[in-house]
């Protein structure tokens, strides 16, 4: 009998958390939370709420940057998970058929009937990875073009479709793709006019900054790439599972139907990584052209029966509660309320987004006072005063967020999709507070903010 127990290793080391991650893991995490203050200690969670050790609730509107789509240990993927290890599958022989794999393909490609095969990775990252590889394989061109401000994922294939040079830095060389302006059609006929482009890989509504494509850009995009035999390769990692109000971000736009469609987070239940890229059939077909070729691209843990059991019952879930068009209504609704603020708080520039996506923009004020402080901020670094919100939304009103990327006025919301009209008043009536703090002039806001300002002094 092994002498291992999970639960007396947690309840004896579980405290030094913080030290551990400082010692052995990236000593920056820990701390980045000390400087914000968001080193907490959460005992428990379900659904959209966290809870510490003296019992106080945090709503979280960031869901793992996507990944708890459902909320945390929904009931029906925990007992998934359950009853697929009870079951003792003979799992990843790798010579042989197992059902789930082709079942979760099957119910996947019911939501993009025009698609017809998948391929299953475990990761993000990794399901963007193959996209890039089915697309320069298939048509024969090395060149992949993508648009600035974009997120693909840090593997080094992802990494040279990402839009932001603070993360490239330091990576080179990558390979040779092109970027362009989201949006751009003139930027991208005139690359696929070289005749060596394979495919364009875009979000339909990009991460970094929520900026949706503008509409009628994926269409038009799409058959200016089939006019030049190149491919539309939709991300929908972080926009796919009902996060935006439909299944798939891109079909909020009629006619679009791209050629390979990467997704992830959400289709995990939160418990075992899974990626995986689907394609139409032609282009499998040409990767996988001949029995010498039947492992040229392939995962070790990819299709595991952990993975597959909760995809499919986070889909199961999904049709069974209607999530999709309830997070359509959910993200309607905190949009429209966050929308009426505009026009009453100066700093508040825009709300945008789709679904439960939702970037919430701040820019330089009118008046005298304010703009002064703003001016300080920026002076520093861009991004500050989206930071000078998200602080006080935790500390304050125990409400996690993000800052929607670096040097970015903007705060990104996605929550679960789970949530309801009380999430909604409870955020809403937390940022109406602190906005009226900023606006006010004083307080312990712009008190952090001169904080930020020396530690990003220091910094540079």
């Amino acid at each position: 009998m092994t002498g291992f127990d999970l639960t007396r290793l947690l309840a004896e080391r579980g405290d030094e958390r913080y030290d551990l991650h400082a010692r052995h893991l990236n000593h920056q995490l820990p701390r980045m939370l000390h400087t914000l203050g968001f080193d907490k200690v959460y005992d428990r969670a379900e659904g959209a709420y966290f809870w510490d050790r003296d019992g106080r609730d945090y709503l979280d509107m960031l869901a793992g940057f996507g990944v708890m789509g459902l909320g945390r240990h929904h009931p029906v993927v925990r007992q998934a998970l359950h009853d697929v290890l009870d079951a003792g599958l003979a799992d990843l022989t790798r010579f042989d058929c197992q059902p789930l794999p082709g079942l979760l393909a099957e119910k996947l490609l019911g939501h993009a009937p025009h698609l017809d095969r998948v391929f299953f990775g475990n990761s993000g990252t990794e399901a963007v990875e193959t996209a890039l590889k089915f697309a320069r394989y298939a048509t024969g061109r090395p060149r992949i073009v993508y648009c600035t401000h974009a997120f693909h994922g840090l593997t080094t294939g992802s990494l040279s479709v990402n839009g932001e040079d603070g993360f490239r830095d330091g990576f080179a060389p990558l390979l040779p793709d092109t970027a362009i302006e989201l949006g751009d059609l003139a930027a991208l006929e005139r690359e696929l006019k070289r005749g060596d482009v394979a495919g364009f890989v875009v979000e339909p509504i990009q991460g970094k900054g929520v900026h949706p494509t503008p509409p009628g850009f994926l269409r038009a995009a799409q058959e200016l790439l089939h006019r030049h035999k190149a491919l539309l390769i939709a991300d929908e990692v972080q926009t796919g599972l009902g996060r935006t109000g439909d299944f798939f971000a891109y079909q909020h736009e009629d006619g679009v139907e791209p050629d390979l469609v990467c997704v992830a987070k959400a289709l995990s239940g939160g418990y075992v990584p899974v990626g995986a890229t689907l394609g139409k059939d032609w282009i499998f077909k040409k990767v996988y052209s001949s029995m010498d070729r039947v492992l040229v691209h392939s995962a070790s843990f990819g299709a595991n029966a952990q993975a597959m059991a909760a995809g499919l019952a986070v889909l199961t879930v999904m049709e069974d509660e209607e999530t999709v068009a309830h997070a359509r209504h959910t993200g309607d609704l905190l949009r429209s309320r966050l929308a009426a603020l505009v026009e009453r708080y100066e700093l508040l520039h825009d709300v945008r987004g789709r679904g439960l996506m939702i970037g919430i923009e701040f820019g330089r004020p009118k008046s005298l006072g304010l703009r002064s402080r703003w001016t300080m901020l920026q002076a520093a670094r861009k991004g500050l005063f989206a930071q000078m919100v998200v602080v006080p939304l935790l500390q304050r009103h125990r409400i996690l967020t993000q800052v929607s990327g670096d040097h970015l006025e903007v705060i990104k919301l996605i929550p679960p999709l789970i949530i309801g009209e009380r999430e909604v008043d409870r955020f809403v009536e937390a940022f109406t507070a602190v906005m009226d703090d900023a606006h006010g002039g004083g307080g312990l806001m712009w008190d952090f903010g001169r904080t930020l300002v020396k530690q990003a002094l220091q910094t540079h």
